[in-house]
């Protein structure tokens, strides 16, 4: 077998699962089944006078920079099929007409096949949200470095790329790529030749405070914490498997994870100045003012979105315009005027 079939036959792979990864997170329950987010541990201290005015609240943030309306951001998801193409528009033209940044799945798909890359272009829809490239920091041991991620870049206009580790979904996955090994020094020498920010995400198990240190002593820009208590990629792969013994076990790592609220609060610890977003089981707007209270900078949301970005009317829209609502409604319910006002309240208890 020569090398463009062998490239060809993995992005059909790619192709494949990613078809399927987006019909089993729509139809199949695939949340984890262990502590949750972990924000039904805290709870904003109402305010009965916050003495300030609800309409000139300010949720304005820059991230990257460039300037968001809101600090909430579309998590990275999907591409490098027709129907993940379309999700990306709807979602790129909401996120620009909103103001939130957004993050691109996994541009492997591209990389392998070419012609892939359009479902990843939709910079000319969102022209002024912060956006982000993404590839799988596996990858590394697999023949990637410098060029494929400048390409990923590049190819997307992206103003910064992250790589997600997910070490736990490989492994359940069919032929999955499981040579962790050596990766921080790869991932470093990355950050030195880079011209661009890079970040490192979980997806959806969590990253710990000793790991964002490790991570952003060698130069990374921002850690994406990623928590448990949304989406469980053991239980997708488990759906795709056919491997009996992966399907079994599976429910031995049901309750696998750190809860995303801890992963905020334990890296912040770490990295006082450093940039965070949090993402993991993000449900509502009063989920993110507690992220931000907790130290996150940015709160992004995943497979909430999916679902609505798949709809022909308005519920997009509306989702995002509640999740706004519930911001800045509980900034409101505890005298927040502005970000850094939540970002350092006092209002914050845990129970």
């Amino acid at each position: 077998m020569n090398r463009m079939s062998s490239l060809s036959e993995v992005a059909t792979d790619i192709e494949r699962r990613k078809k399927e990864h987006i019909e089993i997170c729509l139809n199949e329950d695939v949340e984890g089944r262990g502590e949750g987010t972990g924000f039904d541990r805290y709870r904003l201290r109402h305010l009965a006078l916050p003495e300030i005015d609800y309409s000139a609240i300010d949720t304005t943030t820059e991230f990257l920079g460039r300037r968001l309306k809101t600090p909430l951001m579309v998590s990275s998801m999907t591409g490098g099929t027709e129907e993940a193409s379309r999700i990306n528009l709807r979602l790129a033209e909401t996120a620009e007409r909103r103001g939130w940044a957004m993050g691109l799945g996994s541009l492997r798909a591209a990389i392998e096949q070419p012609s892939n890359a359009e479902s990843f272009k939709v910079r000319k829809f969102a022209p002024n949200i912060p956006l982000l490239a993404n590839l799988g920091a596996v990858q590394l041991n697999y023949g990637y470095g410098i060029e494929e991620c400048r390409r990923a870049v590049d190819w997307t206009e992206a103003d910064g790329l992250v790589l997600h580790l997910n070490g736990l979904q490989e492994v359940f996955q069919s032929g999955g790529d499981v040579d962790f090994s050596g990766l921080l020094r790869k991932i470093e020498r990355l950050c030195r030749e880079s011209s661009f920010p890079i970040g490192v995400k979980e997806v959806g198990f969590g990253i710990d405070g000793e790991t964002a240190r490790r991570l952003t002593d060698i130069g990374v820009a921002f850690i994406d914490v990623a928590g448990a208590g949304g989406t469980s990629w053991i239980e997708v792969e488990k759906y795709r498997s056919a491997d009996e013994v992966r399907r079994s076990a599976a429910k031995a790592f049901q309750d696998w994870g750190m809860p995303t609220a801890e992963c905020i609060k334990e890296v912040r610890a770490e990295l006082r100045d450093g940039r965070i977003i949090a993402s993991g089981g993000m449900m509502n707007g009063v989920d993110a003012a507690m992220a931000i209270a907790l130290g996150a900078n940015v709160v992004s949301f995943g497979r909430a979105l999916l679902a609505p970005a798949l709809q022909v009317g308005e519920e997009l829209e509306r989702l995002f315009e509640r999740i706004e609502f519930e911001l800045r409604t509980a900034m409101f319910g505890i005298g927040a005027a502005n970000i850094p006002q939540l970002s350092s309240t006092n209002r914050l208890q845990r129970l």
